[in-house]
């Protein structure tokens, strides 16, 4: 299909049914090797970017970009309109099928404005929302645009970038046992010795995992952390975590690899997406202010030095 179908004619509870039921796709086809829709390999071309604005994609549509071109075997994470393509001078190849996207309209006292990280869980009074949905098409379904080469940091400063990342977020981090877990009660992440992982890129998966936890506490961002395991709280709150360690991966160009220990969760997050079609994007929503608050929290380290050199 290539049609402009720049704004499609669809219901809110469409596009959440239409967005949930790809997911759920990518989850069962992963299944049996652990494999999720946001596993990914870290390069500097992973985060889904639109080709006109530039900007990188947000919330929800991040896993469904991810998911679409792990499905299709897509090399680059750029993406566009049919008419966004055709104004580069590019043309979507006859025959390839778009991939949807959420957009948000939102009403309020002051007109309407529209955003993109399908985040319909910030609602407050005085605004509407209202979801749209929207086609888009990979670099790799259109002739005329060859992607740019992206430069490749050596592992050696991404790591050390991961590192900065993680202590500039002011989480108590403690090292021992066999186990990795935010613990609530004395909010602190504990994590095994880096010595007891694979390499330097799965110990700040893992950690950035566990941060995310931490982000929850009551004088962060305040989430619900009582669920228990086998509950639908627990099982959400673990895949909101693991969308939030990926979109953190993915921006330190950092791998994030299938893990056997998640085995336990796949049947729990499907079971949980199949009953509420809104269950992910309240997931991604959630993974995103995660990922915000991280990055806030970046800046505040760093206007701190920049002050104490000064």
């Amino acid at each position: 299909m290539t049609t402009d179908t720049n704004s499609q004619a669809q219901t809110g509870n469409d596009i959440y049914e239409r967005v949930t039921n790809q997911i759920i796709a990518a989850i069962e086809v992963g299944a049996g090797e652990y494999r999720m829709p946001w596993h990914h390999d870290g390069s500097a071309i992973t985060t889904p970017v639109n080709i006109a604005s530039r900007k990188a994609y947000r919330g929800v549509n991040i896993l469904s970009l991810w998911a679409a071109a792990q499905a299709s075997g897509y090399a680059a994470g750029i993406w566009g309109t049919y008419r966004q393509w055709q104004e580069l001078g590019a043309q979507v190849r006859k025959g390839e099928r778009g991939h949807l996207i959420v957009f948000w309209k939102i009403s309020d006292r002051n007109g309407e404005a529209e955003r993109q990280d399908g985040d319909a869980d910030q609602d407050a009074a005085a605004r509407r929302l209202f979801a749209r949905g929207y086609t888009v098409f990979n670099c790799a379904q259109v002739d005329g645009y060859t992607p740019p080469e992206m430069p490749v940091l050596p592992e050696v400063e991404r790591i050390a970038h991961a590192e900065r990342f993680c202590a500039a977020l002011g989480i108590d981090i403690r090292h021992g046992g066999s186990q990795a877990c935010y613990i609530p009660s004395k909010d602190c992440v504990q994590m095994p010795e880096f010595a007891c992982f694979r390499d330097a890129v799965a110990y700040y998966a893992v950690l950035l995992h566990e941060c995310g936890h931490a982000s929850g506490a009551k004088h962060r961002l305040d989430r619900d952390l009582s669920g228990r395991f086998g509950s639908a709280a627990y099982a959400m709150e673990e895949c909101t975590v693991e969308l939030l360690s990926a979109m953190i991966c993915a921006d330190l160009n950092l791998s994030v690899e299938p893990r056997p220990d998640h085995a336990r969760y796949i049947a729990s997050w499907l079971e949980v997406l199949r009953s509420d079609k809104r269950a992910i994007f309240t997931a991604a929503s959630k993974a995103q202010e995660i990922a915000d608050w991280m990055n806030a929290r970046q800046a505040n380290a760093h206007r701190h030095e920049v002050r104490g050199a000064a």
